[in-house]
């Protein structure tokens, strides 16, 4: 990961963690102390304080490596996607088992027991992971009194086989700046969220996405050839196509994620912003 880019490098003037020693300047270096996300759905935010930014989430389960607890926030950075940031401290704590299992339906309820009419826990949502420890009835058990519904779960190596499905669940989900759930997502974790829905690594955001993912296609204004699963590319926009013709794509316009054609898009936010298509990508 380069070591200038701050969205992936633990490291600020006056704290880095222990490994960047003689890459980067600080007052301090610090050994990380491995973490989970032990709630639903985790903010991990520009600042440390409530109104910050929200930069990208954190989902149940994910570890993360912890550099910094101050005054309730932790400067972290995320395993999956090496994101840095900050998270309230509630959201964290020890790293436990590894996880055998993988959330796979939008959002699946916690329970204190094996009944679906008890009062829920929480909510998890698609994409976290949770290591089950035994079964009780149609409930797998997660934690001491923490029960998951079982077949809303798949095993850890068993993926989604097209992730343009997964994408589609999201379908309506409204808009959210750094969003990655169903409860609100942004253009670039409807991308990563269905991606790891089907075992494929991508980072966060666009730009780095459209550097590291599938290989650029040739195009023209006519946006023929395209195939579903095709990745479009914006300046700090990206959709998927569902089909050769339609475009899947988290955006402000709508304020959700929204299926239209694509030159219908293309025409819009053109119109709007200037902005052209920078390059279509197949993975």
């Amino acid at each position: 990961m380069p070591s200038s880019d701050p969205r992936l490098t633990p490291a600020r003037p006056d704290l880095a963690a222990a490994q960047l020693r003689g890459q980067v300047s600080a007052d301090e270096f610090v050994e990380g102390r491995p973490v989970q996300i032990r709630v639903g759905i985790a903010d991990l935010r520009r600042e440390p304080r409530p109104d910050s930014a929200i930069d990208t989430q954190a989902l149940f389960g994910e570890a993360a490596m912890l550099y910094e607890d101050h005054e309730g926030w932790g400067w972290v950075q995320l395993a999956r996607d090496g994101y840095v940031g900050y998270l309230s401290m509630t959201a964290v704590g020890p790293a436990l088992s590894a996880p055998t299992h993988w959330v796979a339906v939008n959002r699946s309820f916690v329970y204190p027991g094996p009944n679906m009419k008890l009062p829920p826990l929480e909510a998890l949502p698609l994409g976290a992971r949770v290591a089950v420890s035994g079964a009780s009835g149609a409930f797998a058990q997660i934690d001491e009194a923490a029960y998951v519904f079982a077949a809303h779960l798949r095993a850890a190596d068993e993926r989604e086989s097209d992730f343009v499905a997964a994408a589609e669940r999201f379908l309506h989900a409204p808009y959210l700046w750094g969003g990655k759930t169903s409860l609100g997502i942004d253009c670039s974790g409807l991308v990563q969220a269905s991606l790891d829905a089907a075992g494929i690594s991508a980072p966060r955001d666009t730009d780095l996405q459209e550097k590291a993912l599938g290989r650029a296609l040739a195009f023209d204004e006519t946006l023929e050839s395209l195939e579903r699963g095709d990745l479009v590319f914006w300046r700090g926009h990206i959709g998927i196509m569902r089909s050769a013709t339609e475009l899947l794509h988290a955006n402000a316009h709508h304020m959700l994620v929204a299926s239209e054609p694509l030159r219908d898009a293309r025409d819009r936010i053109l119109a709007s912003t200037g902005a052209q298509i920078t390059s279509i990508r197949r993975l």
